[in-house]
């Protein structure tokens, strides 16, 4: 079972946001901006690669109101999925970075390591 698995079945403990039926959301532990929620499927899912388009539509409606919920609908909030060990993914379950709090900058892709045909 993996990390975000066991916070679904409350097997680790997490500073929850909000849940319902199908999603959760929680305070990410390594936060990179004031505001740092994860949304997760309660359901397994690997990677956005694996998604079905019903889940996506409301996986939309839910971080919507996550962003409601935390205050930073109408300051504006940036959502970041990861996919596979080049994307980023540290963790093999769909979730997203909601993410605000204050004027985001975008210059993290610099360190970025270029294989070649970028």
């Amino acid at each position: 079972m993996c990390l975000f698995c066991k916070i679904v079945s409350k097997e680790i403990s997490a500073n929850i946001i909000l849940e319902d039926d199908d999603f959760l959301a929680f305070h990410d532990i390594n936060p990179k901006a004031p505001v740092h929620i994860l949304a997760i499927p309660k359901n397994h899912v690997d990677s956005f690669n694996e998604a079905s388009s019903q889940m996506m539509a409301s996986m939309t409606t839910f971080i919507q109101k996550v962003a409601i919920e935390v205050n930073i609908k109408d300051s504006g909030y940036r959502v970041i999925t990861n996919i596979g060990s080049d994307g980023g993914q540290e963790v093999k379950h769909l979730h997203f970075h909601i993410l605000g709090g204050a004027k985001l900058r975008w210059g993290h892709l610099s360190d970025a390591d270029p294989k070649g045909n970028i």
